[in-house]
């Protein structure tokens, strides 16, 4: 057994504790390179949205991206194998907040119709480049190879239009909307909105509520007059 000697005890669980601290310092010798990757990724991802949207993506070069971030493009390519891939992880990454925000919506003890406003409403107030990430998605489709537009399309089915439409059958089966096919009905939603995923139709801000309720009003309403 150990004994005090004055005010200085002996450490026999000295080795111990220095084993434990050199593990905590490898472990965040670990982690510190991990967050650092998923750091850089998320500013590849930011500029490349960027990039895209103004540029397409027939237009623009990895190179372009990688003096865009002041890196190398072997650093890119260690985070995606090419520009292909990039341009999936940009659409991905927004119809994952796409996805959440619908599954927000989805669950809320609120009529179908208050919950397509509140879908209208999340997509049109956004600034302008996020909301040109789902024009984005459609214009440049074309590009990819035929196992990506595969990819995309079903993820797009998944996370995006397949919601809507499920809110759009279920007003249907409730009564609150007219019996159509529910396709229809959501690629016409999508048409009504698609003219303010451009700047130049609604400015670089989001929507004012005003315009947002005219558009759900032709929507559910129509715009002819009663009788």
């Amino acid at each position: 057994m150990g004994c005090w000697t004055g005010f200085v005890r002996p450490a026999p669980y000295a080795p111990l504790f220095g084993n434990l601290l050199g593990m905590r310092k490898g472990i965040i010798a670990i982690m510190k390179p991990e967050n650092e990757a998923k750091g850089m990724r998320a500013q590849i991802l930011t500029t490349a949205k960027s990039l895209f949207i103004q540029q397409g993506y027939h237009g623009l070069a990895m190179q372009r991206i990688s003096d865009a971030l002041g890196v190398t493009k072997a650093a890119l390519y260690y985070h995606f194998k090419d520009k292909e891939e990039l341009f999936l992880a940009v659409l991905t990454d927004y119809l994952d907040e796409m996805e959440t925000a619908l599954d927000q919506i989805m669950a809320k003890p609120a009529t179908c119709r208050e919950k397509i406003k509140d879908f209208m409403e999340y997509v049109l107030v956004q600034p302008a480049e996020q909301r040109a990430i789902i024009r984005l998605a459609s214009q440049e489709m074309g590009q990819l190879s035929a196992p990506a537009r595969k990819t995309f399309e079903r993820i797009y089915r998944k996370k995006f239009i397949g919601k809507v439409e499920a809110i759009l059958t279920s007003g249907m089966e409730r009564g609150e909307f007219k019996r159509i096919r529910p396709e229809v009905a959501t690629w016409t939603l999508l048409g009504m909105m698609y003219p303010y995923f451009y700047p130049t139709n609604a400015g670089s801000s989001g929507l004012s509520d005003e315009t947002i309720q005219q558009i759900l009003s032709v929507f559910l309403d129509g715009v002819a007059c009663s009788q």
